[in-house]
């Protein structure tokens, strides 16, 4: 049923309907709009505007039209434009008349403002315990693979040697950001704007304060205008799911680079792989191309919700009934990957030796500078003094590690060291100690910290 044709004499075009109705996606919101709408009929009895009678039958209505949702059975009709009008025909249909008494004093606009923020408080929490899922699985491969080694990369370019534990964890802490954000995110959801009416606020005394405890929000908006036109916590949410992608965007990247003949750290497990129509010899890692892929897909979602939002030039306008979609689909998209990527992560098989081949010696120049600090020269030079060493290597097509005695002395005279010791993966990352290093002592507490993370 329309909510609102009394003004018209004809109908609506009918293209123009389907253009203009948004039941296929705001269904979504079908439980807290009943919930929404039950608090609500709570304060019209408080006011006097519902008896005791009629109260109890609206009650009685919304817990059916609840129990439909949650068993699936409600039918939506051609003529639903919104989640809102389905759930008042159905509630025309079951008690009749007293239905319309159910929208006094309340908007479509402070309504669905109201659903939107209750299904992102309803949902973010779901979000939050899966990406911890996934940030528990990346502190298991960090105990499991304490012992390994690899060579990290800044520029792409060979950089120093690292646990591999240090390298899983990395992104552990870019995605505890990421769930911080979200908890952020949820505060700013927690604002109650029903009882703003469309734009000037409700003529009916209700009690706002008592409203929002009953749904669980933490306060009320305090401007009516501001309340219905403000999707500052979708665009929050958008933003955080987003960044969220990008993080697991550059986890796959790595993946993708690591699994492949080129690199060989990883063997993709077959469950998460995928082979080629036509080279029988291929094993792709479709589900982190996937990944990165879905955070392009995402990033266009916060673009056009900015994109919507920047030019609305008043309170509520159609346009916001776009702020939905976008919202969703974010959602979906991290409800759908991070699953995967738990799994696709325990699964991965490490290949150690190929890992320590490609500690070339020349990622160990930092060592031989800091070393010779330590004896006392200051660092910029020592920075130039390794650096004619890797010059002087190179024209030998040699690394620096198999410079004689000699050649080290005429680079450095009168200075004694043992440069042999320095050239060693485990010597190199013991140096590291310091809280945040790859020093295996550092990183196992690092994984303690992070495990109490998980628990707050």
């Amino acid at each position: 049923m329309s909510l609102w044709g009394g003004r018209f004499s004809g109908s609506m075009d009918p293209d123009a309907w389907i253009l203009n109705a948004s039941i296929l996606f705001d269904q979504r919101m079908a439980r807290q709009d009943v919930t929404g709408s039950q608090a609500w009929a709570q304060q019209l009895q408080a006011i006097g505007v519902l008896n005791v009678e009629e109260y109890a039958a609206i009650h009685q209505g919304l817990e059916q039209i609840q129990s439909e949702f949650s068993q699936k059975t409600f039918v939506f009709q051609p003529g639903d434009e919104d989640i809102h009008s389905a759930v008042e025909r159905r509630m025309y249909e079951i008690i009749g008349a007293t239905a319309g008494k159910l929208h006094t004093g309340r908007s479509r606009n402070d309504q669905v403002a109201t659903d939107f923020r209750l299904w992102l408080l309803d949902q973010i929490p779901e979000i939050l315990k899966t990406i911890g899922q996934f940030q528990a699985q990346l502190i298991t491969r960090a105990e499991m693979d304490m012992d390994l080694v690899m060579p990290a990369y800044t520029h792409l370019q060979r950089a120093q040697p690292v646990l591999l534990s240090h390298w899983w964890l990395s992104f552990f802490w870019a995605l505890e950001r990421d769930r911080q954000r979200l908890v952020f995110a949820q505060q700013e959801c927690a604002v109650l704007p029903l009882g703003s009416g469309a734009v000037a606020g409700t003529s009916f005394p209700i009690d706002r304060e008592a409203l929002a405890a009953q749904l669980g929000f933490a306060k009320i908006s305090r401007n009516s205008m501001d309340a219905v036109s403000d999707r500052d916590f979708a665009v929050q949410f958008v933003f955080d799911a987003v960044l969220c992608g990008v993080h697991l965007s550059r986890l796959a990247e790595q993946v993708v680079l690591f699994t492949s003949a080129e690199f060989g750290f990883f063997v993709l497990d077959d469950a998460f792989a995928t082979g080629s129509s036509l080279m029988p010899q291929k094993k792709n890692s479709d589900v982190f191309e996937l990944t990165r892929g879905k955070a392009g897909t995402m990033l266009g979602l916060l673009t056009g919700l900015l994109a919507t939002l920047k030019g609305l030039p008043s309170t509520y306008d159609k346009d916001l009934q776009e702020d939905k979609q976008a919202v969703f689909q974010a959602f979906d998209i991290l409800m759908a990957v991070l699953p995967v990527l738990t799994k696709a992560i325990a699964t991965l098989r490490v290949n150690p030796a190929r890992m320590a081949a490609a500690i070339d010696p020349s990622v160990y120049a930092t060592d031989v500078a800091d070393l010779l600090v330590k004896v006392g020269i200051p660092f910029r030079e020592t920075h130039g003094l390794v650096g004619q060493a890797v010059r002087v290597a190179a024209g030998q097509a040699k690394g620096i590690q198999e410079l004689s005695v000699e050649e080290w002395q005429a680079i450095i005279p009168g200075v004694t060291i043992d440069w042999q010791a320095v050239f060693s993966p485990q010597a190199s990352i013991a140096t590291r100690s310091v809280v945040g290093g790859t020093a295996p002592a550092a990183v196992l507490e690092q994984i303690n910290t992070a495990r109490r993370c998980l628990l707050v």
